[in-house]
């Protein structure tokens, strides 16, 4: 009943924005960039919504209740990306004319093999951003509604290619400035009236931690993926019949859909490889990356990926391609920044509640959804039902908003990219997109969400930031240069991702350079780019086409005499068959 009562009207309202933009689907650019006519507001609600996803909404609640405190650097990162991406990427990139991250590559560099690297790079890290979204989609409806975990994944990836399909960015705009207001409210009520709901002695409690040593009430934890606990001397589970069985101590290996009750005054186990919430140093600001005893070293790779990752989300870069003009641009970034200001102050509150409420999630590895499950510790009547029901709704927002922007830039990628096709082909390569996210998800309900959010981010820091800074603001770069670093950033931090998924034994720093590899990985890719470049000949229009990216839309050109009005390059002649942005440039300013 929950689950219909939060996530019916959610979708249906999705479906029915999504609708409303078939009218004005007429073109590629209408498709990407909405015609490139959003203005800053809406454009930065719609970018909030977009980015705050399930590692945001959920996520970084989960983090607080496994990790501690330090896990609130994460928002820290998240939000000082965009002032980051303020200051060095957003207007210039507007005023690019391009519609997509290799669109803006080829056309800076002339290079096809750049545009169809940069698009590989694309599918990458929307892929380990897609994934996580949707497999919260899939834990949180098992968690609030009991349905199997398969439901809530197909249903996102339905609801997602269907708006897409019909109405493109310009549905996307609005479903995701709508989404961003609906979660806000969805987010700040709850937690309001779960301090005030609560009681004294909960929130003296969660100002000052405890470990998690021992079930206060009858806890059953439903395992969705195998785990390997550690059983202490004396702890328990309670049997059907509603008798108890003592545990055998030592390793014990739950099978994945098991489901087991724990009686109260019970023993905690501990799952294998992690830190019970409210262990010592829980409540310390810094983030000790995989219990290696090196906080700082943490942190900082936390920071530089989430921070400069932001500027290489494509998802988010093709946000910008839809204001007016560079100015809206830059606009925009500013008032994102201060929107998800606001919304970034409950996250915490939501995980020292949950350390306090639902430390048990920790067992199963189901602490992204410690925010859904609070209400119902607190009132198991209609109050606590009705709040459960409005942060689901609030979470599927979350899991459709930014769904709807990476799917975009996958179609985009796979369609004006890689294959290039009209207005039908990107059509079908939302549905296809969306089918093979599904699938992969499928299978991933053991991994953390915010462990490959942060993945993702750190593929971006690696690859298109270097490519975006030093191709907006150095105009010595050279294609292979830029395809050099690309792919050192690539294979750098996909490379490092592969071996933490493999098990490969590291102690140490080095285990967390593997699962944070940002401090390291930025570097190189920048290093390398510069390099390499320094070893050739910049093409000859980088002067025209680094003016271009940095003269103001109405301010006359110093090389002549009559105001150098820019137009719009998505309305171009190549539409017809596909972007050629470097023909557009060098045809508009070396002449």
């Amino acid at each position: 009943m929950i689950v219909a009562f939060a996530v019916a009207p959610v979708v249906l309202v999705t479906l029915l924005i999504g609708l409303r933009g078939v009218a004005a689907m007429r073109t590629t650019s209408d498709f990407l960039v909405a015609s490139r006519r959003v203005s800053p507001l809406l454009n930065s609600a719609a970018v909030s919504g977009e980015y705050l996803s399930a590692a945001s909404f959920l996520g970084v609640a989960g983090l607080v209740v496994k990790d501690g405190i330090g896990a609130l650097w994460y928002p820290v990162g998240f939000t000082a990306g965009y002032i980051a991406m303020l200051t060095l990427v957003a207007a210039p990139m507007r005023r690019s004319g391009a519609l997509t991250v290799p669109d803006f590559a080829e056309a800076r560099l002339a290079s096809p093999s750049l545009r169809r690297l940069a698009a590989v790079v694309v599918l990458v890290i929307s892929g380990l951003y897609l994934v996580p979204q949707f497999r919260t989609a899939g834990l949180v409806l098992s968690v609030v509604g009991g349905t199997p975990y398969w439901v809530g994944v197909v249903v996102a990836g339905l609801a997602v290619s269907a708006t897409l399909a019909l109405g493109g960015m310009r549905a996307a705009t609005y479903v995701q400035a709508f989404q961003f207001f609906f979660k806000l409210v969805l987010f700040i009520v709850p937690a309001l009236w779960l301090v005030a709901e609560v009681g004294p002695e909960v929130r003296d409690d969660a100002l000052r931690p405890a470990e998690f040593t021992e079930f206060t009430r009858d806890t059953e934890v439903v395992f969705r993926a195998g785990a390997t606990l550690e059983v202490p001397p004396g702890a328990e589970r309670r049997l059907p019949d509603g008798t108890t069985a003592a545990l055998p101590e030592g390793e014990w290996q739950v099978p994945a859909g098991s489901t087991v009750v724990f009686p109260a005054g019970s023993p905690a186990p501990e799952l294998r490889g992690e830190t019970a919430p409210g262990a010592p140093g829980w409540e310390r600001p810094l983030l000790d990356v995989g219990d290696e005893g090196y906080p700082l070293l943490g942190t900082w790779a936390v920071l530089i990926a989430t921070m400069l990752g932001t500027m290489g989300l494509p998802h988010v870069i093709m946000r910008f391609h839809t204001s007016p003009d560079g100015r809206s641009a830059r606009r925009t970034a500013a008032l994102t920044v201060a929107l998800l200001g606001v919304f970034y102050l409950f996250p915490g509150i939501y995980g020292v509640l949950g350390r306090v409420l639902v430390p048990h999630l920790y067992l199963s590895g189901a602490t992204d959804s410690a925010v859904v499950a609070l209400p119902a510790q607190v009132d198991t009547g209609a109050v606590g039902a009705l709040f459960t029901g409005l942060l689901t709704a609030g979470a599927f927002a979350a899991f459709l908003a930014t769904s709807l922007g990476l799917v975009l830039v996958v179609s985009g990628a796979i369609s004006h990219d890689l294959v290039p096709g009209g207005l039908r082909q990107l059509r079908v390569a939302v549905v296809v997109a969306a089918a093979v996210v599904v699938l992969l998800a499928l299978p991933a309900a053991r991994f953390d969400a915010g462990t490959l959010v942060t993945w993702g981010f750190t593929v971006a820091a690696s690859t298109f930031c270097p490519l975006l800074v030093l191709g907006i603001w150095w105009p010595r770069l050279t294609a292979p240069g830029a395809i050099a670093g690309v792919a050192t950033g690539l294979a750098g931090s996909s490379g490092a991702f592969l071996a933490t998924v493999l098990g490969v034994p590291a102690d140490g720093w080095v285990a967390v350079l593997l699962v944070q590899p940002a401090p390291w990985s930025v570097p190189l890719a920048f290093a390398v780019m510069v390099a390499v470049s320094l070893f050739g000949r910049p093409p000859p229009w980088s002067t025209a086409a680094m003016l271009r990216l940095h003269l103001h839309e109405h301010r006359r050109s110093p090389f002549t005499d009559r105001a150098t009005p820019v137009r719009d390059l998505g309305h171009s002649s190549w539409s017809a068959r596909r972007s050629s942005a470097v023909r557009r440039i060098t045809r508009r300013l070396v002449r």
